[in-house]
């Protein structure tokens, strides 16, 4: 049987470990009755239910949520429901990146809280119901396995340089001061799949000073305007972000950085995990990271606005 995480085998919420695997699960069986298209109008929009007054970003609490007690936020990026997050600009997306940065301050705050998981799905192929701009936070009391796997044996600050290095063959993009960088990854499991880190190591989202937010802005902008371009429409995508926990440790290998998984593989295409993946924890990529980051980096990454203010 695997081991148990302390955090987990001692939490009041009702985590269930597998004896066989040691996959951790929560069962939320009254998310099983939530609607999953609104009835009338988008919910998110100025004068939806969820929003009622104007806006430029907002986070509330989701009344649908994945774990109890307030752990569970929804995040609006914009108040335009037609917008997509590259269309935010870089002030737009600047906005985003300070409330995610306050909303993981004000959850990690919390006593009961050890990690904050700011993330998104976007497109109903990932399962988002709504169309309108926005992601989630989720507040966990204890840390996830997946981002513990990545502090406990954590890449040193020379294999990141390594990894993102301006003569990669899988760089993506970097921001035009240089901060941040974009690159495949080299065992992506996703065909376009992303790593977006700083330059120099930064512990969590509300460390970054505004000149890295500034930066980050710009190139999520970027980034996210060459997916939707790679095959002429918007393409669905998974993100999250892995970043220092909450519990009062001091982590100090710690380092921010952003997943983001795209499915789709071809126009149109999405790129299915199965039972071959599953049942043995190895992915098989159909596309080679090298040629990813070839098609993304000859994409014009920036609009003409963001070209002029760089």
């Amino acid at each position: 049987m695997a081991a148990v995480p302390d955090d987990i085998a001692g939490s009041p919420l009702p985590y269930r470990v597998d004896p066989l695997t040691g996959d951790v699960a929560f069962i939320v069986a009254k998310r099983q009755g939530r609607p999953n298209l609104p009835s009338s109008g988008c919910p998110f929009c100025v004068g939806g239910i969820e929003a009622p007054e104007p806006y430029d970003v907002f986070a509330f609490t989701n009344r649908w949520p994945s774990i109890p007690d307030g752990r569970c936020e929804v995040v609006l990026y914009t108040s335009d429901h037609d917008a997509t997050f590259w269309s935010l600009g870089a002030a737009g997306a600047r906005k985003v990146i300070d409330l995610w940065a306050d909303r993981t301050a004000a959850l990690g705050a919390r006593d009961d809280v050890a990690y904050v998981l700011v993330f998104e799905n976007r497109g109903p192929e990932v399962g988002a119901t709504i169309a309108h701009p926005h992601g989630q936070i989720y507040a966990f009391d204890a840390i996830p396995p997946r981002a513990r796997d990545e502090l406990v044996d954590p890449l040193p600050d020379a294999a990141w340089a390594a990894a993102a290095g301006d003569d990669s063959e899988r760089l993506v993009a970097t921001d035009p001061a240089g901060r941040w960088r974009a690159w495949v990854p080299f065992a992506a499991g996703w065909p376009y799949e992303l790593l977006v880190a700083p330059a120099a190591p930064r512990p969590d989202l509300p460390s970054l000073d505004d000149a890295d937010r500034d930066a980050l802005a710009r190139l999520l902008v970027d980034v996210f305007a060459r997916l939707d371009q790679l095959f002429d429409g918007p393409m669905p995508y998974m993100m999250w972000w892995h970043q220092r926990p909450t519990d009062g440790g001091p982590w100090p290998e710690a380092r921010l950085h952003l997943h983001v998984a795209p499915i789709y593989r071809s126009a149109n295409t999405p790129r299915f995990m199965a039972a071959g993946e599953l049942g043995s924890h190895v992915f098989f990529n159909p596309v080679d990271p090298v040629d990813a980051a070839a098609q993304l980096r000859a994409l014009p990454g920036l609009t003409d606005e963001e070209r002029r203010d760089g």
